[in-house]
């Protein structure tokens, strides 16, 4: 097949934020490297506080704007007035005329690349530069890192339909939410997971009694939901502690809420972990209590350390990862009577916890980095040059090789879809 590495870059909104899919940009383009790839990380504007992601790492990392302090989205007038907003004009035009600049400054990163590139757009906004670059002879590959139901009920839903229809592939991370933009109109609908970052085991070191809750401290995440749980049974496990890695405007009043409901002493915030999988493996239980989730990593590295895992079934990438009763627990959303009866269960039961840690950390053993990545490189031979075309509406363009669908065929809307 001839020499496989290739120029791959991959577009988000910012690569230097501290955030989900800035760190599987990172992961990524490390494991790319690894494997002979030159990488580029390209964010579509600086971060005002960079996140260490490591130093001197193998792959550029670029940025289309120093600052980003226009409108982040083109502007919209609504009825007669709205058009005569002369300063909304004069602003939107300002726009453009940025956003145009940094397509410029986008495309002469994407000449010097050497036969073969491919581009992967991680973050629908990125697109809009993406669309007014020179992309001639590169595949572009989008991708949503996040539910399709999540992106339904948000802003993105329409970007994402507008942008991604014209890419060559669009990749979710499960299956069943290829299904979802399949069955709503984008036929060159795919999936790929996100990739292990950490060897899968039972880690032999003394537990504590600590209950782990990883993520940003934002409402999507769900830690109120985590402390209201913990707070129904903490009186009867005083022993135990609910443990917060993190940090996020919702601070301050996740420590008002644990004091108002009497569970101030037992809920500690520990801020951001450097090493998340090293804290994990010193814990006894990790809880997600998500209200919206793409594919955990936080969750997928729980697993991997052997933690049983208590979490809201509240996307299809954590029901990828858990199978109810067999490798973890899961609750209906929002359901924090269950969530909190899942808690009680894993810290009234040894064996429970040993059984469902053991089956976790077997179970992700599927995303290995090599197994994802050989995955990641059948889709760049299929889209190279003269490969085979895109899906066409109303045609059928599915592909499986190696176990992976890496097209999907049009298909009628499902249960779950629109």
């Amino acid at each position: 097949m001839g020499d496989r590495r290739r120029d791959v870059f991959i577009v988000c909104n910012n690569v230097e934020d501290l955030g989900g899919v800035q760190r599987w940009a990172h992961d990524m383009g490390r494991l790319l490297a690894g494997r002979g790839h030159r990488v580029t990380l390209v964010g579509v504007r600086r971060s005002e506080a960079p996140h260490d992601y490591g130093r001197d790492p193998p792959y550029a990392v670029e940025a289309l704007h120093e600052r980003w302090t226009l409108p982040a989205l083109p502007w919209s007038p609504r009825g007669p007035l709205g058009r005569a907003d002369l300063r909304a004009r004069l602003r939107d035009g300002r726009r453009a005329a940025a956003v145009r600049l940094g397509a410029e400054r986008l495309s002469a990163l994407l000449r010097r690349a050497r036969p073969g590139a491919v581009l992967i757009v991680a973050q629908v906004w990125a697109m809009e530069w993406v669309r007014l670059a020179d992309t001639r002879g590169l595949p572009v590959v989008g991708m949503s890192h996040e539910s399709y139901e999540a992106s339904r009920g948000s802003s993105r839903y329409e970007r994402v339909k507008e942008h991604f229809a014209g890419a060559d592939r669009l990749l979710a991370l499960t299956a069943e939410d290829a299904d979802g933009w399949a069955g709503d109109g984008l036929t060159n609908a795919g999936h790929m997971p996100n990739p292990l970052r950490v060897v899968p085991g039972r880690r032999p070191v003394p537990r504590a009694p600590v209950i782990a809750c990883v993520g940003r401290l934002s409402h999507e995440k769900g830690v109120d939901l985590a402390i209201e749980s913990w707070a129904m049974i903490a009186d009867g496990c005083p022993s135990w502690r609910l443990r917060v890695y993190g940090a996020g405007p919702r601070e301050a009043a996740l420590r008002d809420l644990a004091a108002r409901l009497g569970a101030g002493g037992s809920v500690e915030f520990a801020g951001v972990a450097r090493d998340v999988p090293e804290e994990l493996s010193r814990v006894s239980v990790f809880a997600l209590p998500s209200r919206r989730e793409g594919f955990p990593t936080a969750l997928l590295e729980a697993m991997a350390v052997g933690l049983p895992a208590v979490a809201f079934d509240c996307a299809p990438g954590v029901r990828d990862l858990i199978t109810d009763g067999v490798d973890g627990l899961l609750a209906r959303p929002g359901d924090t009577v269950g969530f909190a009866a899942g808690l009680q269960s894993l810290v009234d039961d040894p064996g429970l916890r040993e059984r469902l840690g053991g089956a976790a950390a077997r179970s992700v053993r599927r995303f290995d980095p090599d197994i994802v990545l050989d995955r990641w490189e059948r889709l760049f031979d299929l889209l190279r040059p003269g490969g085979p075309p895109r899906a066409r509406p109303g045609g059928v363009d599915l592909i499986t090789e190696g176990g992976m669908d890496l097209g999907r065929p049009a298909r009628p809307a499902l249960p779950y879809g629109p």
